[in-house]
């Protein structure tokens, strides 16, 4: 049964990175979607433009991971915020094309006063996994 002071703090946490995630310059910059959010969770999508196209004819690997870190960073920060990220690993699987609509999600596996891990997949519009990564992330001081 889950303690009810770790589930205030979870709401508590949750509603104060809403109101943080308004007008957020990055997440508008690349028109990301938050299709879900809960304590230790998020899932958020991006539509691949022509913008984000590199000399091979694919998506630049930096925007599919742009789009893993949002996911990563919602997750870990819906549990303790602020967190900060130590470490960020992704592997690229498959190339994302113009046009798709690339959908992360992050997961909190473990979440301690010391260090978070998370892990995230990204996924397109056909469910065909493009990406999977891991984070660390260490609480940070309240500025």
């Amino acid at each position: 049964m889950a303690d009810p002071a770790s589930k205030l703090a979870d709401k508590h946490n949750l509603t104060a990175l809403i109101e943080k995630m308004e007008g957020e310059p990055i997440a508008s910059f690349y028109k990301i979607q938050v299709l879900e959010l809960s304590p230790g969770y998020a899932r958020v999508s991006m539509k691949m433009l022509p913008e984000y196209v590199n000399f091979n004819g694919v998506v630049f690997g930096s925007i599919v991971m742009g789009v893993a870190d949002y996911a990563f960073s919602l997750a870990i920060n819906s549990l303790i915020l602020p967190s900060l990220a130590t470490q960020f690993n992704i592997y690229l699987l498959s190339p994302a094309a113009v046009g798709d609509e690339l959908t992360a999600e992050g997961r909190v596996l473990r979440s301690g006063k010391r260090m978070g891990i998370s892990e995230i997949t990204v996924v397109n519009q056909d469910g065909k996994l493009v990406a999977k990564a891991t984070g660390t992330t260490i609480p940070a001081s309240k500025q």
